[in-house]
């Protein structure tokens, strides 16, 4: 009996785990490279939006920048992206978020301008963990509930051994 209920729980955690995933994966927005020289090039990807909603537009915000870029083409993996060219860009780091053309957003990532001759170029990078965080406590919860669970059913076992 007491194999089932470890079976039970964890067959429950992980049918929510599979469940509640999907939702760490909606919005997805990255930046390659992660770091670029003043004068280089980075690609901003929205990998959710939908070519077929319209255009993605993506904000960019940092030291001496707040403008919007629009996308211009389908990312080969899925999603629309845009070329930005740092020219003129103040050294820092700078944040881009993704808006789909359904209105939807779709996450955000950054970036850093070195000097030149600065750091080597990087991957893409996000920076919106909203949905691994939840996806990681609804796992965590419902491990807890499968816990609580089986001492229950052990302190009710051993009570009506000893009765």
């Amino acid at each position: 009996m007491k194999a089932q209920t470890v079976l039970a729980t964890a067959v429950l955690g992980v049918g929510l785990g599979t469940l509640l995933l999907p939702g760490a994966a909606l919005a997805d927005t990255t930046v390659s490279p992660a770091t670029t020289p003043v004068g280089g090039t980075v690609v901003l990807t929205a990998t959710t939006c939908d070519p077929q909603s319209g255009d993605a537009i993506f904000r960019v915000t940092g030291p001496n920048r707040d403008q919007n870029v629009r996308s211009t083409t389908a990312a080969a993996g899925g999603g629309l992206s845009a070329e930005l060219f740092t020219a003129g860009f103040t050294l820092g780091t700078y944040t881009v978020t993704a808006t789909c053309g359904d209105g939807s957003p779709a996450g955000s990532a950054t970036f850093t301008v070195t000097p030149i001759g600065g750091a080597q170029a990087g991957s893409g990078t996000t920076t919106d963990p909203t949905g691994s965080v939840a996806a990681g406590a609804a796992l965590l919860g419902s491990a807890t509930a499968g816990a609580l669970i089986l001492a229950r059913r052990r302190r009710h076992a051993a009570t009506a051994a000893t009765a």
